[in-house]
C-alpha cells in the first residue's frame, strides 16, 4: 500500500467507484419520479403505469452497475498507465541519485517527456555535473597541497640531513634559508586555514569607516622592499583626498597585500606596477597594474579559482590561492575582485571594487 504505483492505481480506481455510486443514487431517485410524471402526463392506467415502473428501475439499475464496472476498469487501466509513466522516470531518478552516492559523477538521467519530471531529471544531472567538477577540483587540490608541501619539506629535510652529517655548516646563513622555507610552509597553512574559514563563512569582518587610500597605500609600501629585491617598479598613486568606506581594514589590506604579491610574481625584472585609488560614483576602486607576462581570455575566466595558476606564466609562482581569497574577501564586504589583460605578454589590471556605504555587521 505504500508503492506510489499501487496508490495511484488505487486512487484512480477510488474516483471511478465513487463517481459510479454517486451516480447510481441520483438516477435510482430520480429516474422513478421522472417515470411517472412522464406516464400521468400520457395518461396510462396505474397497474400498468406499476409494471412499467419497475421494469424500467431494474433496467436503469443493471445499466448503472455494468457502467460503474466497465469505468473501475477503464480507471484502473489508465491509472496504471500514469503510475507507470510517472514512476518509470523517478525510479531513474532514483537510480541516479544512488550512483551518485556511490561516486558515479558520470551518470545521467534521460529527459522524460513531462516538464515537471524533466525539470527534475535535469537538476539531478546539474547535480551530478556540479559534483564531479567539484571532486576534479578536490583532487587537484590534494595533488596541490601535497606539491606544495613537498617542496620546502625537501629543501628542509636535504640541509638538515646535510647538517648532521657535518657536509652542510650550521651557520646562521644556512638556518636563514631553513627559515625562509618553514615561512613558506606557514604562509601556505595561513592561507588554507583563511580559504577553509571563507569557504564555511566563518571570516570574521569588522566593517568601520576607513580612509580606503590610506589603506592601500599602506598595504602596497609594505611591499615594497620585496619589490624593489625583483627589480620591479613600485608607483603608488595615493587619492587627491580622502575615499572614505565602511570596511574591515584589516581585510582590505589583506586583499590589497594579495593583489599586489601577484603582480610581483608575474612582472619580471624592469617591471612596473601601479597602484592606485579612485572614486566610481558610489564604488571605491583600488587597481594593482603590472606590465608583466599577461593573462589569456581563458585565464581570465579561471585564475581566480583555487590553486589555479597560468600554465607557462610567472604566475605559477605562490600558493595559488591569494587571488581565490581576495575575491572572497571582497564578497565578504559586498564588493569585487576583477581582472582584466589585453592579452599574454602585455600585463594584467585586477581591481578591488567595493560600494562606497557597506552596511555595519557584515
Amino acid at each position: 500500500m505504500n508503492r506510489l504505483v499501487t496508490r495511484l492505481v488505487l486512487s484512480h480506481a477510488a474516483v471511478a467507484i465513487i463517481a459510479g455510486v454517486a451516480t447510481m443514487v441520483i438516477v435510482r431517485q430520480l429516474a422513478p419520479l421522472l417515470f411517472d410524471e412522464r406516464v400521468r402526463r400520457a395518461g396510462q392506467g396505474a397497474g400498468l403505469a406499476g409494471i412499467l415502473r419497475q421494469q424500467f428501475a431494474s433496467a436503469v439499475d443493471q445499466s448503472l452497475v455494468v457502467g460503474v464496472l466497465i469505468g473501475v476498469v477503464a480507471a484502473t487501466v489508465t491509472g496504471a498507465i500514469a503510475a507507470y509513466r510517472l514512476v518509470r522516470p523517478l525510479g531513474q531518478v532514483r537510480e541516479a541519485a544512488r550512483r551518485l552516492a556511490d561516486g558515479d559523477y558520470q551518470h545521467r538521467v534521460p529527459l522524460p517527456h513531462d516538464r515537471e519530471l524533466a525539470d527534475l531529471a535535469h537538476d539531478v544531472n546539474e547535480l551530478g555535473k556540479s559534483l564531479s567538477e567539484t571532486e576534479v577540483r578536490r583532487t587537484a587540490l590534494i595533488s596541490d597541497v601535497a606539491h606544495e608541501l613537498r617542496t620546502p619539506l625537501t629543501v628542509i629535510d636535504g640541509y638538515l640531513e646535510g647538517m648532521i652529517d657535518d657536509v652542510i655548516p650550521t651557520t646562521p646563513a644556512q638556518l636563514a634559508l631553513l627559515q625562509v622555507e618553514t615561512r613558506r610552509l606557514r604562509r601556505l597553512a595561513e592561507d588554507l586555514s583563511t580559504l577553509s574559514r571563507a569557504d564555511e563563512g566563518r571570516l570574521a569582518i569588522v566593517p568601520v569607516d576607513m580612509d580606503l587610500a590610506g589603506v592601500a597605500s599602506g598595504a602596497a609600501a609594505r611591499l615594497a622592499p620585496q619589490a624593489a629585491d625583483a627589480g620591479i617598479t613600485l608607483d603608488v598613486r595615493p587619492a587627491a583626498g580622502p575615499v572614505v568606506v565602511c570596511a574591515d581594514p584589516d581585510r582590505v589590506s589583506q586583499i590589497v597585500t594579495n593583489l599586489v604579491g601577484n603582480a610581483i610574481h608575474a612582472t619580471p625584472p624592469g617591471g612596473t606596477i601601479t597602484v592606485g585609488v579612485t572614486r566610481k560614483g558610489e564604488r571605491a576602486l583600488v587597481t594593482v597594474s603590472d606590465t608583466g607576462v599577461g593573462l589569456s581570455a581563458g585565464d581570465l575566466a579561471r585564475v581566480f579559482e583555487r590553486f589555479y595558476r597560468a600554465p607557462g606564466s610567472a604566475r605559477e609562482h605562490g600558493s595559488g590561492v591569494g587571488l581565490t581569497i581576495a575575491r572572497m574577501l571582497a564578497r565578504g564586504h559586498g564588493g569585487e575582485v576583477y581582472a582584466a589583460s589585453p592579452g599574454p605578454g602585455l600585463g594584467a589590471t585586477f581591481t578591488l571594487d567595493l560600494p562606497m556605504d557597506i552596511p555595519l555587521g557584515v
